[in-house]
């Protein structure tokens, strides 16, 4: 197949190389933002369950491989505090995602026309 790809012409070996690379970048992407939203769903999960304890329940952190006792109220404001951060970086990851499927779609169509053969007039 590389034998194949030698003979195309340069411009169109580099939008082969750049579509390749649009794709991993997409699938790095998806990689993270899948990531985030899992850990987004386990800070709601931590979030609901600490709604339901009462302000004097003892609550212990994991920090590491230790559990460290913790206030209700700075747990709480800590898990909004991460949660905020992710749903910005899943807006970010979104947006990226987005723009490099446009870039993707374009370049195939780019490609299809490169390597479709030419229709006589």
């Amino acid at each position: 197949m590389s034998e194949e790809i030698s003979k195309l012409p340069p411009q169109v070996q580099e939008r082969l190389l750049r579509l390749q690379q649009l794709q991993q970048t997409l699938q790095s992407v998806l990689a993270q933002k899948q990531q985030v939203e899992l850990e987004l769903t386990e800070i709601e999960q931590a979030s609901s369950e600490l709604q339901k304890l009462a302000d004097n329940t003892v609550i212990y952190r994991a920090i590491g491989s230790l559990l460290v006792k913790a206030e209700k109220a700075k747990v709480t404001a800590d898990l909004n505090e991460r949660k905020e951060l992710l749903n910005m970086r899943t807006t970010v990851l979104g947006k990226q995602e987005e723009r490099l499927r446009g870039q993707l779609k374009d370049l195939q169509a780019k490609l299809q026309q490169d390597l479709s053969p030419v229709s006589p007039s």
